[in-house]
């Protein structure tokens, strides 16, 4: 995201991060250092800021986000991204039944209460190098085993993007112009956006795809592969008791699975339809990708949940 941005120029790109961290920082980005538990650094660190963009780790303190937004108010910031990088969390069904959806309304409504803000969710479905190098538990393919696992024939589609096409639609839609010039304006503008769901991907696309792809990718054929088929209704049931029971690989069990069932509600290409066009998103190369996931993945190159 950061990457896409820069390369765009048009931007002066901050960084928050806590008094002490070791994380490093992008060249070209002003860092800010900042104590959780004082508010005045928070505000201090955003007077001034256009956006705010929060990206956490699914197990991040659950407050920090909130002091966060409280923080961007009172700084007066106009836009905020909420942590909220994934499926269609409008649709109720699938985010109550996919564990992190569930929590990220209130957040939203967190930033339209305090009237300040206004937020852009995006929904980029899962991302594809991370999904299908990852691990077994989430697009279900082992790599070093040479193993996938097809929730229930494979054959279901959903939508999903890569690292690279997730940031250039956020830097797309922050170097949109605010409003349009006139009634004649036909060009896209951030409000089209405002406290609503902005939808891209890179591709459409199933496991059986996925497994294609990953064939070309690296020049394997379907007999040197273990094949196993499970029903997804069932894996998710499996999933959520682990998940119960403390076992954080359950809940991308349950996250992946979810997104694959029968129903279709997870492609959102379908069941919403995409902005790429709107924000000139460029197509991409399935078999490109997949080379690069597999790459990762035999260079424990990721991380995976509960490691």
């Amino acid at each position: 995201m950061v990457k896409e941005i820069l390369k765009l120029g048009k931007q002066t790109l901050t960084a928050i991060t806590r008094e002490g961290s070791k994380n490093q920082i992008p060249a070209g980005i002003q860092v800010k250092k900042v104590n959780y538990d004082d508010p005045s650094s928070l505000v201090e660190a955003l007077k001034g800021q256009d956006a705010l963009i929060i990206t956490m780790g699914t197990r991040a303190p659950p407050d920090q986000q909130i002091k966060l937004i409280e923080a961007a108010a009172e700084a007066g910031v106009p836009w905020i991204l909420p942590n909220e990088f994934g499926n269609d969390n409008d649709n109720v069904t699938l985010r109550n039944e996919n564990i992190v959806g569930a929590h990220t309304v209130k957040y939203r409504e967190l930033i339209a209460k305090l009237g300040k803000s206004s937020w852009i969710a995006i929904c980029c479905g899962f991302w594809y190098e991370f999904s299908l190098g990852g691990s077994a538990a989430r697009y279900g393919f082992d790599f070093k085993e040479r193993s996938v696992t097809f929730f229930d024939e494979g054959t279901q589609p959903l939508s999903t993007s890569t690292w690279a096409q997730n940031g250039r639609g956020v830097a797309s839609l922050l170097n949109l112009k605010i409003l349009r010039e006139d009634e004649s304006d036909k060009s896209p503008c951030l409000t089209d956006w405002k406290n609503k769901f902005a939808y891209i991907a890179s591709f459409v696309v199933t496991q059986q795809e996925m497994f294609e792809s990953v064939l070309r990718a690296t020049g394997t054929k379907k007999e040197e592969w273990k094949i196993s088929y499970e029903s997804s209704k069932e894996r998710y049931a499996k999933g959520m008791e682990r998940f119960k029971a403390g076992d954080y690989v359950g809940m991308a069990i349950v996250m992946y699975t979810r997104a694959f069932y029968p129903s279709g509600d997870a492609n959102y290409s379908v069941t919403r339809g995409l902005d790429n066009d709107k924000l000139g998103l460029p197509k991409e190369d399935l078999d490109e990708r997949t080379k690069a996931a597999v790459q990762l993945a035999l260079e424990d190159g990721l991380a995976t949940y509960g490691s």
